[in-house]
């Protein structure tokens, strides 16, 4: 007869988990780490649908109309690389309680339709940047690229605090990393054109007015995205992560 201790290995060896301490409070926490990082993946995967599809629209709908580059391969790179990193403190963020309290799963199909509603409203607000500085601010090569520039990092990355919550902004609090980590992107971008980078770049300054004018416009976008987002069915996680239906819930 095999002794108590060679059936505590072989359990051992033919478990999928084992528990370190007489508590299931550590499978309590691992669960609820568990959805919280899937949550916080859902809110990139969001963010990078809509947004790269938004601005694929618009840099394709630009070339067909302007006698030069909405932006520069440069100006593409520095942008992606600013919208990246302000994404790196995804991770971090805060998550609804009320999103934890039960398993969710992977939705392709929700997430196309997130990408379809929300990529051409910032295709829309890229046109309506196109329109002023077309035929409001008749703007050259160089003043186009560093306003779309702006306008671009601010859409693409602000929006982040209408996608990662489910309730009002202001009712969900974001972490501290996420706001610095969006914010500094925001700042470096405003800051290029009127920085001695900026002709190596291409970009030049803008006029005081023509920027307040885009920080409207950003301002503009996120309202309606809001908007749209509780129009949503008032569901916007649950378009792109349905909840697991298992046999014990």
């Amino acid at each position: 007869m095999p002794t108590s201790a060679a059936c505590s290995d072989g359990a051992k060896q033919a478990a999928d988990l084992i528990l370190l301490h007489h508590s299931l409070e550590a499978l309590h926490r691992g669960i609820l780490e568990g959805r919280r990082t899937f949550i916080n993946v859902m809110k990139y995967i969001r963010m990078a649908t809509s947004s790269n599809f938004g601005n694929m629209v618009s840099m394709a709908v630009a070339n067909v109309f302007l006698p030069f580059l909405p932006m520069t391969s440069v100006q593409i790179l520095l942008n992606n690389l600013l919208y990246d990193l302000s994404e790196l403190a995804l991770p971090t963020d805060e998550v609804d309680r009320t999103d934890l309290h039960a398993p969710q799963r992977w939705d392709l199909a929700g997430i196309k339709r997130y990408m379809l509603t929300f990529g051409p409203l910032s295709s829309l607000f890229d046109f309506i940047t196109f329109g002023l500085l077309l035929f409001i601010a008749g703007a050259q090569e160089a003043t186009f690229q560093s306003a779309w520039f702006i306008e671009s990092i601010e859409t693409q990355t602000l929006v982040v605090f209408i996608v990662r919550t489910a309730r009002r902004p202001w009712e969900s609090r974001p972490s501290r990393w996420l706001v610095l980590s969006t914010l500094v992107p925001v700042a470096c971008a405003v800051a290029l054109p009127f920085s001695p980078a900026a002709p190596a770049l291409g970009f030049m300054p803008l006029a005081p007015w023509l920027l307040g004018a885009i920080f409207a416009i950003a301002a503009a976008y996120l309202c309606f995205a809001e908007a749209l987002k509780q129009r949503l069915a008032r569901r916007p996680f649950r378009s792109c992560v349905r909840v697991a239906r298992l046999p014990w819930n």
